[in-house]
């Protein structure tokens, strides 16, 4: 079965120069001579200037006639692919504004020109964007990041990164782009360390990332099943291992458009990534750094297959927060964008089971979660659900409404609560009045053995002082 990818425009820790300047002056240079690395996840080799380097002085690629062009534009993909130390501000200056100028020129050519890729320079483009890009990034030694309270490490050379990026955005977007041509570089073992960098601090990378990822899963075909495995393997790694990696709402958001995209009937494959992979992501606590995006991707499973409405409901109840209040909220709120597009049949299924659930938030002695709960009642289409199925839903919520109407210090949320019992009435006032009763006499019940424990306790204390 065919799939589309629809089309969406998305801590950093130094870790270009800490990757090198962990290591000595001896082991960067050997004899004055530029020394080669390679990241740890991958082949593509980096290369560190030293300051006796001179950059070469090349003529700009708009003076050069077509049959000199090709080359030329190798010369500065090998001049773009020297790295530099971006933690001294003050070395290399002249060679890192050259080389910042290279790549401008480079984005404004391949902008401005048609025909410049010929199958000779597909290879120097993705290893000078790979050794630029594809690197080790530091370990995340931060025990929470709040992107609100914190401030990220930015990356120390993305004056240099974010050309670099610019470029391949460029590439990958050129018209006359082929990638059965590009496929021999732009392979497995890259993506896998494209991947690994989406865990940058610094969000800037992660945007550009986003952007790069979303064109090689449109223009790779034979790439989509394998960057949907390894995404799925961060999404697991991160919910049941580590809960460290900075950039799983971006990642969400790439999949967001990458779900929009896939064919009807759902294959069975995406069925179980919704149920054993998107819904355990609920279960982080900071789980409100990609929320809006995870209920993005959810909602857009339940608008293509409205049976998994179930199944997810169920998944999210069961990772309910017990004291995390805020957390509570956003569940909430991701319920009522469930009911949003919830087909009545389906609904008819979930419903002892949510209003349960609703109904002990009612009851929360924390007031935005009562408050949100009862907002519920605001939304017309889930109004008519629960007036269409008020029999079922009626009997659980009433005792809690009432009992929450007298412990509630709240005036706004008194008079919420007193609307909805309004409502409640105006639906079904037979049904209500017998609540009502019963729910009377419970409570003269309890009352009433609640007297003749008293009296009980207060007999055996006199019996007890008189020995």
């Amino acid at each position: 079965m065919s799939e589309h990818l629809t089309h969406h425009k998305s801590k950093p820790k130094n870790a270009l120069s800490s990757h090198f300047i962990s290591k000595s002056k001896a082991d960067r240079l050997h004899n004055g001579q530029p020394q080669k690395r390679t990241s740890q996840s991958g082949s593509y080799i980096r290369t560190i200037t030293s300051p006796q380097r001179d950059m070469p002085d090349l003529p700009l690629l708009k003076d050069s006639s077509p049959d000199q062009s090709a080359e030329l534009l190798k010369k500065k993909l090998a001049l773009c692919s020297l790295v530099f130390n971006f933690m001294d501000a003050s070395s290399d200056l002249r060679a890192k504004e050259v080389k910042r100028a290279c790549l401008n020129e480079l984005i404004e050519y391949m902008s401005s020109n048609r025909g410049v890729l010929s199958e000779a320079v597909y290879q120097p483009i993705i290893s000078m964007v790979a050794i630029n890009v594809l690197r080790s990034l530091p370990p995340n030694e931060r025990e929470e990041f709040d992107p609100d309270e914190d401030e990220p490490t930015l990356e120390a050379s993305w004056s240099h990164l974010q050309l670099v990026y610019e470029f391949f955005v460029k590439f990958l977007e050129y018209p006359d782009f082929n990638p059965q041509l590009a496929k021999k570089y732009v392979n497995q073992n890259f993506v896998v360390q494209l991947l690994d960098l989406f865990d940058s601090e610094d969000p800037r990378e992660r945007d550009y990332l986003k952007t790069v990822l979303h064109r090689i899963y449109g223009k790779f075909l034979g790439l989509r099943a394998f960057i949907r495995k390894q995404v799925n393997n961060i999404f697991l790694r991160y919910t049941f291992e580590i809960e460290k990696f900075f950039g799983i709402a971006e990642l969400l958001e790439i999949l967001g458009s990458i779900i929009n995209g896939f064919a009807l009937p759902l294959r069975s494959e995406h069925k179980t990534f919704l149920q054993k992979v998107l819904v355990p992501l609920h279960k982080p606590k900071s789980l409100y750094l990609y929320h809006p995006q995870l209920t993005y991707c959810i909602i857009q499973f339940l608008e293509k297959d409205s049976t998994l409405t179930e199944s997810v409901v169920q998944g999210i109840l069961r990772l309910w927060p017990r004291t995390c209040s805020s957390k509570e909220v956003m569940l909430l709120n991701e319920l009522e964008e469930i009911l949003d597009v919830i087909d009545p049949s389906q609904f008819v299924k979930i419903q002892a089971l949510l209003f349960t659930r609703i109904s002990q938030c009612v009851q929360s002695p924390h007031f935005q979660v009562s408050e949100r709960a009862l907002y519920f009642w605001n939304n017309d289409y889930v109004f008519n659900l629960i007036e269409e199925n008020v029999k079922p839903i009626l009997p659980i919520m009433y005792g809690p409404l009432v009992t929450a109407h007298g412990k509630q210090w709240n005036a706004n949320i008194i008079e919420m609560i007193a609307n909805v019992l309004k409502s409640f009435r105006t639906m079904d006032s037979q049904l209500y009045d017998k609540l009502e009763g019963r729910y009377r006499d419970d409570k003269q019940t309890a009352e009433k053995k609640l007297k003749e424990r008293a009296f009980l306790w207060e007999k055996l204390e006199g019996m007890a002082l008189r020995k």
